[in-house]
Order: structure tokens, then C-alpha cells, then sequence
């Protein structure tokens, strides 16, 4: 069995990815002086709400993933963030690398939602681990990364807002299914709406003069019959 420790240093935002990245800075200990030749490492990371406080605004934000305070004794429970898998090159004592963590802005997912909620603080994460490490003199031997190796991390809820902000700076983001952008779409066509936002105006504008669930519904299906009449 590997003798390794794990902690994280820090989480910043990366700049220059494709996409919005964390990048959690890792340090990485090996017992003795054994070389570690190389370490194929997996991370699961988890988020654990119940090990910080929360003000009103963000435990309204909360509610839908945990329901009111009053049962956050049994509903608050931790949340699987993401995971993900690293080859750290090869060392002696002790290296430190960094992991990146791609991330999504979808808040159907209840990681989006549970960060999105807070507002200022802390999110606490548990950085769990497993994988093979290659070590030995001379030649080397394969050894398992124990199950029971992790790293507390705190994730400033500043860096997750300074990563979108990188990425969709003043913007959030909605999944639809296609029908639903096929009915929005006719209906900007139909009225000449340059954007989306002016097209999701035009909807809450209808939905002011009849807020009923049936009437903007109806709004966008009348836009979506209209224009398959007019190309038909």
C-alpha cells in the first residue's frame, strides 16, 4: 500500500481555458525516500454544505435543493461536484501540481444551483482520492493509491462568480429542450427580434398582461403556428 498524503493549497480560475476551469494546486507527499516514478491519480470531489453557515438570501437560494432551514439536519446533505484524473510526473518527498476541473453553468445541475446560492464566504469541498502510484528503486512496483486518502478545500465563492464572469461576463445560462428553442425561435422570427434577451422580453411583457402558466405558453405557440404556416 502507498504511503502518500494529499492536501490542497489553493483554487484559482483559470484565464486562458476554453472553458470556465478550476484549478485546485495540490500538494502531494510521500513518505521516505523512495522515488515515486510516476501517479495516476483520480479525484472525486464533493462539496459539503453543512459545514459552513448561511444568511437568509442564500438560504432562500437553497431552498429547492434542501428545503427550509428546519430540515437541513436530515436534507443537507453533501454534493457531488465532479471528478477528475491527473498523471503526476515523478518525484521524491514531495510536488505539488495543479488538477483542473472543468465546470458547467447548467443550474439544473445541483452543484451550479448549491454555488450560484452563495453570496459571499466559502464553499467547503472534500478532495477524495485514489489511483496507482509506480514506485521503487531501480526498478518499480505497483502500489494503490488508499481509498481513505483526502484533502479538505475551501472554495471562495468570489473565484466561482470570477470564473464565469470570464467566460459569460453579465450573462447566465438556460438548457431548453429542442422543442421549447424551436417554439422561442418562431417566435422571434415572427416578430423580428434581433436578440434573445428582447425575444424573452416580449414573453415577460405577455406574461404581465396575462400571467397565467397557459398564456405565455400560448403566446409561444402561436408564434411557433405562424411561422410553420408561413413556410409550409
Amino acid at each position: 500500500m502507498s504511503d502518500l498524503d494529499f492536501a490542497c493549497t489553493g483554487v484559482r480560475a483559470d484565464p486562458y481555458a476554453a472553458g470556465p476551469t478550476l484549478v485546485f494546486r495540490l500538494r502531494v507527499t510521500a513518505a521516505g525516500d523512495e522515488p515515486v516514478h510516476a501517479l495516476a491519480l483520480r479525484c472525486q470531489i464533493r462539496i459539503e454544505p453543512a459545514r459552513r453557515r448561511y444568511g437568509d438570501a442564500e438560504a432562500a437560494g437553497l431552498h429547492d435543493l434542501f428545503g427550509d432551514r428546519s430540515r437541513w439536519g436530515r436534507s443537507m446533505q453533501p454534493l457531488q461536484f465532479a471528478q477528475a484524473a491527473l498523471m503526476v510526473p515523478g518525484f521524491t518527498g514531495r510536488t505539488e501540481v495543479d488538477l483542473p476541473v472543468p465546470c458547467t453553468y447548467d443550474t439544473d445541475i445541483a452543484a451550479s444551483r448549491y454555488f450560484a446560492a452563495l453570496e459571499d464566504g466559502h464553499a467547503p469541498l472534500t478532495l477524495l482520492f485514489s489511483g496507482t502510484a509506480f514506485r521503487g528503486p531501480g526498478g518499480f512496483s505497483v502500489q494503490p493509491v488508499p481509498w481513505d486518502r483526502e484533502a479538505p478545500c475551501l472554495l471562495p465563492a468570489r473565484v466561482w462568480r470570477e470564473m464565469f464572469d470570464q467566460h459569460f461576463p453579465g450573462c447566465g445560462w438556460i438548457r431548453l429542450p429542442h422543442d421549447t428553442m424551436a417554439a422561442l425561435t418562431a417566435f422571434r422570427s415572427r416578430h423580428a427580434l434581433p436578440s434573445w434577451q428582447q425575444t424573452l422580453e416580449a414573453l415577460l411583457a405577455a406574461a404581465e398582461r396575462d400571467p397565467s402558466p397557459e398564456g405565455a405558453a400560448a403566446t409561444v405557440a402561436a408564434g411557433a403556428g405562424t411561422t410553420a404556416e408561413a413556410t409550409a
